[in-house]
């Protein structure tokens, strides 16, 4: 429940002069003190001065009575009073705040500067005039793309080369794949190749080392065999040359006969000897073979197979490293291409962006300079990368931004409706509800009053409503039926107690009372005063500031357990007052 003093803080209550009221009280004080001058003045003096005193006495009392009476006439008629009535209280809260839009879409600048046009920022070529209205997709400015468009030609050159590189990492990748392949299948048939071979050299039963002794050991037998015959020819040569000799001597044969001999057998001789000569160097080429060469052609063999298994490996190794090589070429090649492709694609964006188009429906809204530096948004200015250039409020859809009082703040909950005016259009009224309350309080160098930003979304399509204009929200917290509820300004609070003057006729009571919940204009009043009571709504001439107050202790008036005396005010004339 607000306290009185922040109602009336708010609400700023009617103030009516009560001078006429306060003239009979100055005047009565003013009485009394002349009326106890005269007396001690005569008190002090001589007896000849007591008639003197007497018709003093007299004509001062007669002045006071006549004074008083039409006084207290004015002051009663002065009173403005308010009849108690069950009634019908709305519980609110009304603050002023300006409209908004609830979809204030800002537009920024979306192009990098480039320096090489010599300019710092992007210049706008053209842009909508300030305030126009848009609808979504027109376009509502343009920016200078001349610097862009050369950076997007040279990127496009760019991009190709990358492409190129990239198809031919690709070849050279596919390329490098299959020639792996052939030295690696050529690599893996000389080891087999070599190890057949020396299977067949090491073979006990069909090696080549076993082929090659036996073909030898073939040669010896037929040497062997062509001896035997060329001895036997010997013979028979030495033979047929011993009788020729006996016959030449014996002169039965001639000369040439014995000549035919000798050349018979030193034929056989020769042949025998050649055949002998043969045998030997069968013999020892068989050695030979047997025993050197066969180790020489195994350890050959076998040397040949390590190489073989060693080439294989160094052919394995060389296409990993060859392959690997191809692989991070290509993706060097890919990523160039990538990060080439990404600069054009940025380029075009960025071509793009150079007309700006309108996100929504609404109003152009020109932004302010962030700085006193910063030039205003028109043509020819440059604009940075993020400057805000302009925001686009949807004007059908807007709120009230406002703040609440912190003495209203725990009753005022988000959900709750409220009938939104706006001064530019008193006629008409709007249905909202509250969006937010702020959590924190706004900052304030001029008063310490804590006030939070509070939002209040219109339910309904507006039209002809502008950003920034006055509105008036009020909050609609509770609704009471059949309550007693006087005027604010008929309260008096003094020492953290609630009072009212009730005018009875001629005079007027002074009550204590307990108070509710208010709105702007009414208070609840729950215990001080009945239906039917009128109540003095500008009790400030009546209030005696020299009197004292009961304590806020103190039970009130209509308590059952004690009976507080009223104050009362009464004309010095029976006379009826008339009540405004």
């Amino acid at each position: 429940m607000l306290s009185l003093t922040a109602l009336k803080r708010q609400l700023q209550p009617r103030k009516t002069a009560m001078s006429s009221a306060a003239q009979p009280l100055q005047a009565d004080v003013a009485v009394r003190r002349v009326r106890a001058s005269v007396i001690g003045f005569l008190a002090s003096r001589a007896r000849w001065l007591v008639l003197l005193l007497v018709i003093a006495g007299v004509g001062i009392v007669g002045w006071q009575k006549s004074w008083f009476g039409n006084s207290s006439k004015n002051a009663m008629a002065g009173l403005l009073t308010f009849e108690v009535a069950p009634r019908d209280l709305p519980i609110t809260v009304i603050e002023r705040g300006r409209l908004e839009s609830q979809t204030n879409l800002q537009v920024f600048c979306e192009v990098d500067d480039y320096r090489s046009d010599g300019i710092n920022g992007t210049t706008i070529i053209w842009i909508i005039p300030n305030g126009s209205s848009v609808s979504k997709g027109d376009l509502i400015c343009e920016l200078d793309e001349s610097a862009i468009q050369t950076e997007l030609d040279e990127q496009i050159l760019d991009t190709e080369e990358a492409k190129s590189a990239f198809i031919q990492a690709q070849s050279n990748l596919k390329n490098q794949a299959i020639e792996n392949q052939t030295s690696m299948e050529k690599a893996e048939l000389d080891v087999k190749l070599a190890e057949l071979e020396l299977e067949m050299f090491k073979d006990p039963d069909t090696g080549s080392h076993k082929l090659a002794l036996e073909a030898i050991e073939r040669l010896i037998d037929d040497l062997n065999n062509e001896i035997l015959a060329a001895e036997m020819n010997l013979k028979l040569a030495r033979n047929d040359n011993t009788g020729i000799e006996s016959l030449f001597k014996l002169g039965y044969a001639g000369k040439s006969e014995l000549d035919r001999s000798v050349l018979s057998l030193l034929k056989a001789e020769g042949d025998y000897a050649a055949k002998l000569n043969k045998l030997n160097t069968q013999m020892a080429s068989f050695q030979k073979l047997n025993n050197f060469e066969r180790q020489m052609q195994e350890l050959q063999l076998e040397g040949k197979l390590r190489t073989c298994h060693q080439g294989l490996n160094q052919v394995q190794l060389t296409n990993e490293a060859k392959l690997a090589q191809m692989q991070g070429m290509l993706a060097t090649r890919t990523e160039q291409l990538s990060k080439e492709e990404e600069r054009l694609k940025r380029f075009q964006v960025q071509l793009a962006n150079c007309k700006v188009y309108s996100p929504q429906d609404g109003m152009v809204a020109y932004a302010p300079p962030a700085s006193s530096r910063d030039p205003e948004i028109t043509e020819g200015t440059a604009v940075r990368l993020r400057q805000h250039i302009f925001s686009i409020p949807n004007l059908r859809t807007m709120q009230v931004e406002t703040s609440i009082h912190e003495s209203a703040l725990d009753r005022v909950q988000p959900g709750l409706k409220v009938a939104v005016t706006v001064d530019a259009f008193p006629d008409r009224s709007y249905t909202g509800t509250v969006k937010s309350v702020a959590v924190l309080p706004e900052r304030s160098y001029y008063s310490d009053t804590q006030k939070y930003k509070t939002i209040v979304t219109i339910d309904e399509s507006v039209e002809q409503l502008k950003p920034g204009m006055t509105a008036v929200s009020e909050v609609n917290i509770n609704f009471l039926p059949n309550v007693n509820a006087v005027p604010i300004q008929a309260i008096v609070q003094r020492a953290g107690v609630n009072w009212v003057y009730v005018r009875n006729q001629d005079t007027v009571e002074r009550r204590r009372v307990t108070l509710g919940l208010s709105n702007d204009q009414y208070v609840i009043v729950t215990a001080g005063i009945q239906v039917g009571d009128l109540v003095v709504l500008n009790p400030n001439g009546l209030i005696d500031d020299t009197q004292p107050l009961e304590s806020p202790d103190d039970p009130l008036p209509d308590d059952p357990l004690t009976e507080e005396p009223l104050e009362t005010l009464v004309a010095s004339t029976d006379e009826p007052t008339s009540i405004n």
